[in-house]
């Protein structure tokens, strides 16, 4: 296991910004950086990059920073996270885990963070979603998260920021539960509030607090549907085929909504909901609220979640991951940031609906790809809106490659 969850910065990368129309070089990877800090020199000392207590200080030297993390801590409940008297925290960092899971999956984590991290974080695991309450759907786990989210705020009077780590399942759970925390700021309409502070206000509250960071670790924001988006199926079209009827079963209603056949035909499924702002919920826009939001995903060895979904890319987009580790990060060979994408969000199209029904009633493999290329696509659009920095891991130099899917949990 690593000794700190925390990676270090040593230099000589230079930023790479990327959007959705350039193709990536498989080439050595460089950090990056959030767009305030693209005009900063292509070196940087050696530093923690993590959540910070204050204004956003991971970075605040040098403007390269990689913020990079992982999940597992546990935050028991009540008195575990709280500081003493002498300094209460004033940031609550929420740990999400995944399916079947529980609180106890992060308690090396925890036990992390707290050293690195000191007294002015709470750090809280979710425990309202445990085992199989993973099965019943993630509208419903997003709300009893939202509301486990808020009990805690609640409790802790002190607290002025918010930042959440998910992993896996967890990271649509922490995506549904944003939006019903999201409240927007009121703008004073007047011409003594500059732009950049409007832009500020505008981000809005999360549980009334400040949101920070977002970051999910091999998270199927795009769902499990779709050729090598659910691994261990092996790519194999027969496989792929079956199991979308039989996820159900075997999952519940988080089941269809991974495989995007939850709904009548003529309603989006829900993932492509909360790709956007609409009547179930502010989606983007609590997305847009965090100061950052950072995806980390495994390239290869992952048999729960494919590259592709937990990265938010496309197929043109996949590029051949490089074999060697960047200098300082072990077993992180990429980092870029994606800027925001300007577009109208996501649609659902009279043909998405026609391919769903049919996906649904008489799946075979022509519809079910027509069916689920039109959805992920409208996905992408409206995830793109915002910006992210993605950080591609492989744990192939690892004695045990074939556990990425909980290395990318533990390890960082």
């Amino acid at each position: 296991m690593a000794s700190a969850p925390l990676i270090h910065a040593r230099c000589g990368y230079s930023p790479r910004f990327s959007s959705s129309s350039n193709r990536r070089n498989g080439g050595g990877g460089a950090l990056g950086s959030s767009p305030s800090s693209s005009s900063s020199s292509s070196c940087c000392s050696s530093s923690y990059l993590a959540f910070s207590s204050g204004a956003y200080n991971s970075w605040r030297n040098q403007g390269l920073r990689a913020h990079a993390m992982t999940s597992q801590g546990n935050f028991a409940s009540s008195s575990r996270g709280v500081a003493s008297a002498e300094k209460k925290p004033d940031h609550l960092l929420v740990l999400v885990h995944g399916i079947l899971a529980s609180p106890s999956d992060w308690t090396y984590v925890e036990a992390e963070l707290r050293k690195r991290l000191g007294r002015s974080f709470l750090i809280y695991a979710s425990s309202c979603n445990t085992y199989t309450k993973t099965f019943t759907g993630i509208d419903g786990a997003g709300k009893r998260l939202a509301d486990e989210v808020m009990q805690v705020v609640q409790k802790t009077d002190s607290l002025k920021k918010i930042s959440f780590l998910a992993h896996s399942l967890g990271g649509l759970f922490a995506r549904y539960a944003i939006s019903v925390l999201y409240r927007p700021n009121d703008i004073p309409n007047s011409p003594l509030v500059n732009s950049k502070a409007a832009h500020s206000l505008r981000r809005g509250k999360i549980a009334g607090l400040e949101p920070i960071n977002f970051v999910t670790l091999a998270t199927p924001h795009l769902g499990v549907r779709g050729k090598k988006q659910l691994p261990f199926l092996l790519g194999v079209p027969l496989l792929e085929k079956l199991a979308a009827p039989i996820a159900p079963i075997v999952v519940g209603r988080t089941g269809s909504q991974l495989f995007l056949t939850d709904g009548k035909p003529e309603k989006p499924p829900l993932l492509l909901r909360m790709a956007s702002d609409c009547e179930d919920g502010n989606f983007v826009s609590a997305l847009g609220s965090f100061r950052s939001r950072i995806l980390y995903a495994n390239v290869s060895y992952d048999h729960m979640v494919g590259w592709r979904t937990s990265s938010i890319r496309r197929e043109t987009e996949i590029f051949k991951p490089p074999r060697r580790s960047l200098v300082g990060y072990r077993h992180v060979v990429d980092v870029e940031y994606c800027p925001p994408v300007s577009s109208d969000g996501p649609h659902f199209p009279p043909e998405a609906a026609k391919a769903k029904e049919a996906a649904q009633s008489k799946p075979n493999q022509e519809n079910t790809l027509e069916y689920h290329e039109i959805v992920e696509d409208e996905m992408i659009r409206g995830l793109q809106q915002l910006g992210w920095k993605k950080v591609d891991v492989s744990f192939h130099s690892a004695p045990w490659p074939f556990f990425a899917h909980n290395n990318i949990h533990v390890l960082f």
